[in-house]
């Protein structure tokens, strides 16, 4: 069932939050857990419904995965090679990341497994993942969708043994490059991906915790080698998973464009790798301070705390994407509340997202008064110099189409406006960042 909510003007934001833990190495956590061999422990995991979907998914093939007292995590694994047949078809929810890099996991054993999705899932393509693990031996039968893409449902049948090869990516992606190196793990030989681009490296900093044959080579292009040898054994691990920056992102810009705000988000994930978003901000003039700097289970962290600012529009360049391809919505909300334009390109990625980011983004935001032109690879963005946002019509419905993070973006931005919004459905932010209505209350919203 939708579950719409309105947001509307809110005083200042104040406070000092945590936020949930990082859903890509959450994801990962559990995984290479799964193939470890003895009991690992996590803490900090995301409880969000996409990191239960990928638990219930290594369940079913095998891996006993519990949550004790104090939310800690156990995973006794099975072992590389030993995941078992799946009895049912794997229930994958929205998360697009649990689909490929379990099918990566998938590709190099000796089994079969159906992977079915919702409606917001099941529309998102699947021929990027499965082009290169074909190329390892699997085979995958798929769902025509549009433009005749491979779309969820989708049954994956795994080649065992798998063959090793040497794969380019052809567009900047973190879930191509994990789930050809998680194939890898189960795969005779050296199995490398070529990165021309690159991508956040979770995989490559775990699967080196966990004791992999792993290698990542920089040459003087810049282009990264990642070569995994495989077959190999995992030792388990005790991972503690630093905060969601991705999470953070909704916060932290809420205190940038909210009046008289500030706000201290702790121990946020600050891999250079995802943290391109923090970067822009501060391009455009935010007062982002960044404290109690430290590492945690390989991974750098940090305290950010954010003032309310006078923020200027930029030009965004294509080449940071990568680093903050998740966290453009609220870019974009941020962009709409500075002075002058900003621009930003090489976008495309947003159309396959949970939604056709750029589409959505760009019709809220008109709805509530912004001047947006919209591109094929990005949006332009006239911002209002702080003004608060509102079309002089009645409140507008949000569209948010099942998508978690264009869901948050306008939540925040009801916060900032002349007479308030209502969006569509809440209910898809749980995938991501549950207790996120609670999180805006603690910092005196009051909605």
């Amino acid at each position: 069932m939708p579950s719409p909510k309105s947001f509307s003007p809110a005083g200042p934001l104040r406070g000092s939050i945590a936020i949930p833990g990082d859903k890509s190495i959450s994801h990962r956590s559990l995984m290479l857990s799964a193939l470890a061999i003895g009991e690992s422990v996590i803490e900090g995991l995301l409880e969000g419904e996409d990191v239960h979907a990928t638990a219930a998914a290594l369940r079913a093939m095998g891996a006993d995965i519990e949550r004790g007292d104090g939310a800690v995590w156990r995973v006794h694994g099975v072992g590389v090679g030993g995941l078992l047949q799946p009895l049912t078809a794997l229930e994958m929810g929205n998360s697009g990341t649990s689909t490929r890099l379990l099918m990566g996991l998938v590709a190099s054993h000796a089994i079969t497994a159906t992977f079915v999705g919702d409606a917001s899932l099941s529309k998102r393509p699947m021929a990027r993942v499965s082009d290169p693990l074909s190329l390892m031996g699997a085979s995958f039968t798929g769902t025509p969708g549009a433009a005749g893409a491979q779309c969820l449902p989708m049954m994956v049948r795994g080649a065992c043994p798998a063959v090793p090869i040497a794969y380019r990516l052809p567009m900047a992606s973190a879930q191509v490059k994990s789930a050809i190196l998680l194939a890898g793990l189960n795969t005779p030989g050296i199995t490398r991906v070529i990165e021309p681009v690159p991508t956040r490296d979770h995989s490559e900093r775990m699967l080196k915790g966990f004791g992999a044959d792993i290698e990542v080579d920089i040459g003087s292009d810049g282009i990264r080698t990642i070569s995994i040898r495989g077959e190999g054994d995992l030792a388990p691990q005790h991972i503690i998973v630093p905060g969601d920056p991705s999470s953070a992102a909704f916060p932290i810009v809420a205190a940038l464009i909210t009046p008289g705000s500030e706000v201290t988000v702790t121990n946020v994930g600050m891999n250079p790798t995802r943290a391109g978003l923090f970067d822009i901000l501060v391009q455009m003039g935010a007062d982002l301070r960044f404290g109690n700097a430290r590492e945690v289970g390989g991974e750098p962290v940090a305290d950010i705390t954010a003032r309310h600012s006078a923020m200027t529009g930029i030009d965004v360049s294509p080449h940071i994407v990568p680093t903050m391809i998740d966290e453009f919505p609220i870019l974009f909300v941020a962009a709409a509340m500075a002075q002058g334009i900003t621009r930003t390109s090489g976008l495309d990625e947003l159309r396959v997202k949970e939604s056709d980011r750029l589409a959505l983004m760009a019709k809220g935001l008109s709805a509530i008064g912004v001047q947006v032109e919209e591109q094929a690879d990005g949006l332009t963005i006239h911002g209002r110099s702080g003004d608060p946002f509102g079309s002089g019509t009645a409140p507008p419905l949000i569209e948010a189409a099942l998508d978690h993070r264009i869901a948050m973006s306008f939540a925040i931005a009801g916060l900032n406006t002349s007479g308030g919004l209502t969006v569509d459905d809440m209910a898809p932010v749980a995938t991501s960042f549950p207790g996120f209505e609670a999180m805006l209350k603690q910092l005196g919203s009051g909605q």
